[in-house]
């Protein structure tokens, strides 16, 4: 198979799982749909390279978490002003309802833990997987996780029971030390 082949079966794939991945992480579906359209274009661009990789989809959200990261930072600058000329919230058509309230509870997240909670509970990674392509320690991981959770508790029922049972979890590790 041409590797051009390879990236373009990847896109149809994968394209539209790693969109939501994204815009559940941003909270905007034009800026996930620009990061991971970045992140093929940086595939094509090193197609034979790119064939080579043990997990392409896992690069291309690393790339395209990578491109959300640095717009997030962008935004934070601007963020003030923005707000200040009464700029529209986006919009958020032909998405449910309940993936509109997802991703607005997940907006009241810091990034970190926001980011944590996708890739666990939305694109389903397991920790060690997370630690890595964050680069971080899977306690990091571990900690973002068990925070956003308590944090979303009261705007996501679903995460109510993990919240209590990450209360928990901590109880018994203090009981043992």
């Amino acid at each position: 198979m041409a590797d051009g082949d390879t990236v373009r079966e990847l896109y149809e794939g994968c394209y539209r799982r790693l969109v939501g991945q994204l815009f559940a992480i941003c909270g905007n579906r034009g800026e996930a749909e620009d990061a991971v359209q970045e992140a093929f274009v940086r595939a094509v661009e090193k197609p034979g390279r790119f064939a080579r990789l043990e997990n392409p989809e896992g690069w291309l959200r690393t790339v395209a978490l990578n491109s959300v990261r640095q717009r997030y930072r962008r935004a934070l600058r601007f963020h003030g002003l923005m707000s200040r000329a009464g700029v529209p919230e986006t919009t958020t058509a032909g998405l449910s309802a309940d993936r509109v309230a997802l991703v607005e509870a997940l907006r009241h997240l810091p990034y970190e833990q926001r980011e944590a909670i996708v890739l666990h509970h939305i694109v389903d990674l397991p920790v060690r997987e997370i630690a890595t392509q964050l680069r971080v320690a899977e306690g990091t991981v571990k900690a973002r996780l068990s925070r956003g959770r308590s944090r979303l508790a009261p705007l996501v029922h679903e995460f109510a029971d993990d919240a209590l049972a990450d209360d928990a979890d901590e109880a018994e590790e203090v009981d043992h030390v």
